[in-house]
């Protein structure tokens, strides 16, 4: 555990307290970790600091030792263009788009820089209580001893008192319909006030479709308030890959085309032929 390691830790812990609003609020946004251990961090109080807690701290706050440089791709500057708009307007859009377009990093990107911005990257295995649970820890809000009524008075609560919030519900196609309905909930409770992002591949406008044709309960109602529409992504292309294969080291025409056609339009692909060409190139 190196000096420089804690010293970028601390740097990234610092701005990732601003962007939650204050120590407090960062502490209770991160599992595990008291407001006294990142006043210690902050005060390089390091004494009683374990390995384990230290990379705890770095994993859950994004720190990553190992450089990768983002560039704006079409997709990005459409996805932060939409999230400009919702926060400052108080819009709802629902985005889609396919696994590996970069949805979720771009979302990162916008919320580490935008005060009042909350990400929650939403899981199959969530039920009400756990959606609530999890929305008020991005918040850094305590939950504790509430009751979903309660945590769900407490978000319109806290989001009603800020100026222009905005809540990213990433990956929303993987929430049953019990906890995607809170989706209106929201809405109705924070018409005009708050922004609302749902976004996910293109299996939850289908599945919207689907829910509306049968009259399924909810499904007109979700439909009416991202304006009936969908926002597909246009997906990466050749100018996208060339510009971060370049950013990253790998210069060479054959190669960025190699990278281009291997890579199926998934950035995460993009990114294991870079580490393999450069990997190779070091090896000769």
């Amino acid at each position: 555990m190196t000096t420089e390691f804690k010293s970028q830790v601390k740097e990234k812990l610092a701005s990732y307290i601003v962007q939650k609003g204050s120590q407090n609020k960062a502490a209770n946004s991160l599992n595990g970790v008291s407001a006294a251990l990142l006043s210690q961090i902050m005060n390089d109080n390091h004494k009683n600091i374990s390995e384990v807690m230290w990379r705890n701290v770095a994993s859950q706050i994004g720190y990553n030792s190992k450089k990768w440089f983002c560039i704006e791709t079409t997709d990005f500057k459409i996805i932060s263009e939409l999230l400009r708009d919702a926060q400052q307007h108080a819009n709802v859009f629902a985005i889609t788009g396919d696994a590996g377009s970069g949805k979720s990093m771009s979302f990162g990107i916008y919320t580490k820089s935008n005060k009042n911005s909350y990400l929650l990257s939403c899981a199959e295995y969530w039920n009400r209580k756990e959606f609530l649970i999890q929305l008020l820890i991005v918040m850094g809000v305590d939950y504790s001893g509430f009751t979903i009524a309660e945590m769900m008075n407490e978000i319109v609560k806290k989001l009603k008192s800020q100026q222009t919030p905005l809540i990213i519900l990433d990956e929303a196609d993987k929430l049953p319909d019990t906890v995607l309905y809170f989706f209106i909930t929201l809405y109705n409770r924070l018409e005009e006030h708050c922004g609302i992002i749902l976004c996910a591949t293109d299996h939850l406008a289908k599945r919207i479709n689907k829910g509306i044709k049968l009259n399924r309960k909810g499904y007109k109602e979700i439909n009416s308030r991202i304006g009936r529409r969908f926002i597909e992504l246009k997906g990466i292309n050749f100018t996208d890959v060339t510009q971060i294969c370049i950013a990253n080291g790998v210069e060479d025409a054959k190669s960025i085309k190699d990278i281009f056609i291997d890579s199926e339009g998934d950035l995460r692909r993009v990114k294991r032929k870079i580490h393999a060409v450069k990997n190779k190139a070091e090896c000769l």
